[in-house]
């Protein structure tokens, strides 16, 4: 159909161009925004999806780390558990019975002489020095009679080797709990008094048990010179104050806990809680005295 035909006037095809770029010269702007604006979205969809997979990577490798610490923890304490008993069966032994046939030498010839009678002395003290040993690297009594019995020797020895009045709180009628949760406990009560010990210049400390159908708490309070606010909030941040207390840390952490520190210039107090289902809780043991539980020597 001719263009004449109808009335309009024929645009050259250069006209028509330009008409259209008049239009959507003005128009520009607001397309180099939305443009703009899409590839922006790209790029965080992007840097999103890229933030989430490296968080996935960072959570499954703290999840591997802590699973490992846990297997560690466990590994030393079997290890501890193996070489207290080698101590006790093995050198134990054999101190014992050079012990009996220096006796019955002596017996034999009448005192045995200033030589004969310090060789006695010096075996009597190898054989207290190891089942001393033996018995701090894993009491039997945790296995036998449960972490009470085994807080009430660690804390009345460890009172006389120190020097620090100990005191010991527990419940009036405690029950067994789990196996692991005990060692942790017996764990956390030896590396708390190490460090009562050695830095706290305390002449007390206190240690108690509570307990109930869902949780049992230890805490181990002393009376020293406290630590410092920064070393604190370290702690509490990312628990950043020295190998003790990030392995009581992981300790609690395995089974679901926590472990919570308070410090002033009065002292420090050091809490760990446990969960705990009564369902999951051990029905009391009777101690049964052996010969490997009785302790001639101090602890």
């Amino acid at each position: 159909m001719s263009v004449l035909g109808t009335g309009m006037k024929t645009l050259r095809p250069s006209t028509l161009i330009r008409a259209v770029r008049t239009a959507i010269t003005p128009r520009q702007p607001q397309y180099e925004v939305r443009n703009t604006l899409h590839e922006r979205q790209q790029a965080d969809d992007a840097l999103r999806r890229s933030l989430e997979g490296l968080e996935s990577v960072v959570e499954q490798r703290t999840v591997a780390l802590r699973r490992l610490s846990a297997r560690l923890l466990r590994v030393q304490d079997d290890e501890r558990r193996r070489i207290a008993r080698e101590l006790h069966d093995g050198l134990g032994q054999y101190l014992i019975a050079a012990k009996i046939n220096l006796d019955m030498h002596a017996r034999s010839e009448g005192d045995g002489g200033a030589f004969l009678r310090e060789a006695r002395q010096l075996i009597e003290h190898a054989i207290c020095d190891t089942r001393t040993l033996s018995h701090l690297l894993h009491p039997p009594l945790l296995d036998e009679a449960g972490f009470i019995s085994a807080a009430r020797w660690y804390v009345e020895g460890f009172g006389k080797r120190s020097g620090i009045a100990a005191t010991l709180n527990i419940p009036e009628e405690p029950q067994r709990l789990p196996a692991g949760v005990e060692t942790a406990l017996f764990r956390i009560l030896q590396e708390a008094l190490t460090n009562v010990y050695r830095h706290s210049c305390s002449r007390s400390v206190e240690v108690r048990l509570t307990s109930d159908p869902t949780f049992v708490a230890l805490a181990i309070q002393d009376r020293g010179k406290g630590m410092s606010q920064d070393a604190v909030q370290r702690f509490r941040k990312n628990g950043a104050t020295g190998v003790g207390l990030a392995g009581m840390r992981e300790r609690v952490k395995e089974f679901g806990g926590t472990l919570h520190l308070e410090s002033s210039p009065a002292g420090t107090v050091l809490t760990a809680m446990i969960p705990v289902h009564r369902a999951e809780k051990q029905k009391p043991q009777p101690a049964r005295p052996t010969a490997s539980t009785a302790v001639s020597c101090q602890a």
